[in-house]
């Protein structure tokens, strides 16, 4: 055996299966298209269920990819072990109704013993307890001798999930010697030992399984090839686990450089090591493919990752931010097998960084809350049912600081807690529920594509020459089952051979019109896509009825189709502006199209100035102005990319694309409908400025009437405005609101002034009623309508006039709660004293909260009736502080 790095590793599989007429497939992205099962891609079959379902027409019977995926369900104990990981690739060869046992037997033998030069007698293999076909195969055929065959039952080699396609496998396995194994007799295949590792699966699927036990044979049966290529390196390179292949090295040497620590001298720092060299993988391939910090979902999984790493850089001792540092080397290590990684380099980088600056922020605030939480618990030591953090106090670390759940329960179970994990998860339910109704009350109903999976014809989209189209009626959906008819009143949804309806995608919302039939006329207010891509126009029967089969008339809203074309079109013009304005990182990390609006979400890090909108603004009308012409043509992907074409981050586009060039300045793939010419889309005005998510800003705007209805509606407020100051013109706007700023702010100067003094006198009167306390002033009152600002100045006052003082100030507001401002001056901060400590502790006992710095807090109250029994207190308070 030759050692063989991971690279060479890739390539000369992918090879070797083009070599036997496969077709060399790209890695998918990580994010899963149309396929609402699965958060992230977590196998290298995940997607090709596609094509072993049937739902699409693979490029080739034969298939080979190497994909990258995600697993999260052992994150805890990632770095924990060494065996355990998030990312990984997996090599597959695929076959879809070609080839079976036979050749991906002799394929998989060859491609060990041949071209890698594995020694046959180091390879055992594993069949099914019922598979005779797959033993003969190997040994029979192949060669393998029977002492290195065995029969495996249900649990290890049977394939199946659920119903669908399934059947026996067959596993290789790697002998790694008598050294790593267990030492007894019956040592082999199947032993929990580290001796034979498992390194290549063959999936025969040869059954349809109906979840109940009753497997029907397929008349097509598909082989699925599955084979780990970090495990395969373990193995190519005499390593012990993924942790020292050459690739996943270079990333953890660039760590222990940054960290000044050395792998395999100490088993805590071989921990973090081992969890910062994982996550990095996992995060930088995850941004990649367009995946952004978030609360929920795959963003969440994320955000996990990326501030879990960044702890254990913390508990390493680096005290800046440093992963996007070493998302450089990920990407050098793995640039030449997916590009898209040095293509994104820029953007992937700050993306990280963003997040952990942000985490930097908030750990040592969120830190401090979880100690506060375990100093509470740690208190209540003599009872050890006690030794639990509540659900509610974890959701607020996770809401309030972004601490994932995984690294709270890391940090407590250090010191021997548990979380109320049903309680967590209830309040992160209630969380998602909230969620589901927001995002269902925007979307609206949601029509079953199920219904409809069984339409097998082909359906022509013509909107993009026609705004009229004659069609036959292939489908009624109404009152969620399948129909034959639609009658006057009905809600429903007409499925069409032939359509003008653009269907929502790509941000753009599908369009409007109606489908009639003489005086039949059926309304439609959508048009969407279903599971199977058939365009679904979702309505309401106006007058009259149809029928299945009934030739009908579709018609769009033309007035509308305009509108989006316009804001469509804007809307790439405006990525062309700001990729000039803010540079190149920005990409478009989603849009909304509408007839009255575009929304357009970009990656970027800060907030736009007024400068930057303004320059933006004007670049769009410029090349709106300079009447560009607008042309669309398909060509093959490559093609495409070597003009320079945007593509959406992350997307996965098809051999043939829709290419959208404005005048050679913007160049873009997209499927959307466009205006002729730049200068249809008559005025663009940027409405807003936003941020939606870590890296990602959001600007709002609109062009053509909706301009002019914006300038329509700002000169209706600046009248009103004019009326309310009643001044004869507009114009004379700008003067008068100075003078009123003028005058407000010499009002104001005179308010401070006056109170300032009242401040003092009243000062004067408290200092001389204190009372001592260990030889420490206590001054405390109560007042009512006092501003906070105005009792933070009155505590200044008191410190100016007293070394060695404490000073509790409350007052009771119009609203029924009360502001508290405690003041420590420097002789009594000597003594233990903190005014932040003091207003939280005092707070907690009237319904509120506070804190702040050592010398001066401020806090709030609720329960005003019972101030003056927590007043009755401070002198403890300061007398347990100074004990302490």
């Amino acid at each position: 055996m030759e050692w063989t790095g991971v690279n060479d590793l890739r390539e000369k599989f992918l090879s070797f299966f083009e070599s036997k007429r496969h077709t060399r497939l790209p890695s998918f992205p990580l994010v899963p298209k149309d396929d609402a099962s699965l958060l992230l891609i977590n196998s290298g079959m995940a997607p090709m269920k596609k094509f072993f379902l049937g739902l699409e027409t693979p490029p080739n019977k034969r298939v080979t990819t190497c994909q990258k995926c995600i697993r999260t369900p052992d994150i805890e104990r990632v770095g924990k072990t060494a065996r355990h990981g998030t990312y990984f690739e997996m090599l597959g060869n695929f076959s879809f109704g070609d080839y079976f046992k036979r050749e991906a037997i002799a394929w998989a033998w060859e491609f060990f013993t041949e071209v890698l030069g594995i020694p046959k007698d180091k390879l055992h293999v594993s069949v099914y307890e019922d598979d005779d076909e797959a033993y003969n195969i190997w040994t029979k055929e192949i060669g393998v001798q029977a002492d290195h065959m065995v029969h495996l039952g249900k649990e290890d080699n049977f394939w199946e999930h659920g119903t669908g396609p399934c059947g026996p496998c067959s596993e290789i396995y790697f002998d790694r010697g008598p050294g790593k194994g267990c030492g007894r007799p019956e040592c082999a295949v199947g032993c929990d030992c580290d001796r034979y590792v498992e390194i290549w699966n063959i999936v025969f699927s040869q059954f349809d399984s109906d979840g109940q036990g009753n497997y029907t044979p397929l008349d097509h049966p598909n082989i699925d090839t599955g084979m780990g290529l970090e495990r395969l390196a373990c193995v190519m390179q005499g390593v012990e686990n993924l942790f020292e292949v050459d690739t996943v090295q270079n990333i953890m040497k660039h760590i222990s450089k940054i960290a000044g620590v050395e792998y395999g001298r100490d088993q805590k720092t071989d921990v973090s090591l081992r969890v910062i060299t994982d996550h990095i993988r996992s995060t930088t391939f995850m941004v990649g493919d367009g995946i952004l910090p978030e609360n929920e979902g795959r963003g969440y999984v994320l955000r996990r990752l990326l501030r879990r790493a960044a702890r254990h850089g913390k508990l390493l001792g680096i005290d800046h931010p440093f992963l996007h540092e070493v998302a450089r080397t990920v990407i050098k290590e793995n640039e030449n097998a997916y590009p898209e990684l040095r293509e994104h380099a820029e953007y992937i980088t700050k993306v990280i960084a963003a997040e952990e600056e942000r985490f930097m922020k908030t750990l040592d605030q969120g830190m401090d809350l979880l100690f506060e939480m375990i100093d509470k618990i740690d208190s209540g030591m003599e009872d050890p049912k006690a030794r639990i953090l509540s659900g509610e106090e974890a959701f607020k670390l996770y809401d309030t600081f972004g601490f994932p759940i995984d690294l709270t329960r890391e940090i407590i179970q250090e010191k021997g807690i548990e979380i109320d994990e049903e309680q967590f998860e209830r309040l992160m339910q209630q969380q998602r529920e909230r969620a589901r109704r927001a995002r269902e009350s925007m979307e609206g109903s949601a029509w079953s594509g199920d219904l409809l999976a069984d339409l097998s014809f082909p359906q022509e989209f013509t909107g993009y020459e026609e705004e009229t189209t004659e069609a036959k009626i292939m489908a009624i959906v109404a009152g969620d089952q399948k129909a034959d008819k639609v009658l006057e009143g009905q809600e429903a949804v007409l499925v069409l051979d032939r359509t003008p309806f653009y269907a929502e995608s790509g941000g753009q919302i599908g369009d409007t019109g109606t489908i009639t039939l003489g005086d039949s006329v059926f309304e439609v207010f959508d048009c969407k896509k279903s599971a199977t891509k058939y365009f679904m126009h979702i309505g309401r029967m106006k007058s009259g009825s149809l029928s299945l089969g009934d030739a009908v008339t579709a018609q769009i809203d033309t007035a509308r189709r305009d509108a989006i074309r316009k804001n469509h079109s804007a809307c790439h013009l405006l990525q062309f502006a700001l990729r000039r304005v803010l540079g190149e990182h920005v990409h478009q990390a989603g849009s909304m199209v509408s007839d009255t609006r575009c929304r357009f979400d970009f990656s970027h890090f800060e907030a736009m100035s007024r400068e930057q909108l303004d320059e933006v603004e004007e670049i769009v009308n410029t090349l709106i102005l300079s009447s560009l012409p607008v042309a669309v043509r398909e060509m093959p992907i490559d093609e495409a990319k070597k003009c320079g074409a945007m593509a959406l981050f992350g997307e996965k586009y098809a051999d043939v694309v829709r290419v959208v060039n404005m005048g050679d300045t913007s160049i873009e793939l997209c499927g959307g409908t466009h205006v002729g010419n730049t200068a249809m889309i008559g005025m663009f005005k940027i409405i807003s400025e936003s941020s939606v998510a870590a890296g990602v800003r959001r600007i709002e705007a609109t062009t053509g009437f909706g301009v002019f209805e914006l300038l329509r509606e700002a000169q209706a407020e600046l009248s009103q405005c004019a009326a309310a100051l009643k001044l004869g013109n507009i114009s004379e706007l700008p003067q008068k609101l100075q003078a009123l700023v003028s005058e407000g702010k010499e009002k104001d100067r005179k308010i401070a002034e006056l109170e300032g003094k009242l401040a003092s006198g009243k000062i004067k009167e408290l200092l001389e009623g204190a009372v001592k306390v260990e030889g420490t002033s206590l001054v405390v009152a109560g007042m009512v309508g006092v501003a906070p600002d105005i009792l933070r100045s009155m505590i200044d006052k008191a410190k100016e006039q007293e070394s060695d003082l404490v000073a509790v100030l409350y007052s009771v507001n119009d609203d029924k709660k009360a502001s508290v401002a405690v003041g420590v001056s420097q002789e009594a901060i000597k003594k233990g004293l903190h005014a932040g400590k003091l207003v939280k502790e005092i707070t907690s006992l009237v319904g509120g909260s506070g804190g702040g710095r050592p010398d001066c807090a401020m806090g709030g109250a609720t329960k005003i009736f019972e101030i003056d029994e927590a007043v009755a207190k401070i002198p403890d308070m300061i007398r347990g502080m100074m004990k302490k």
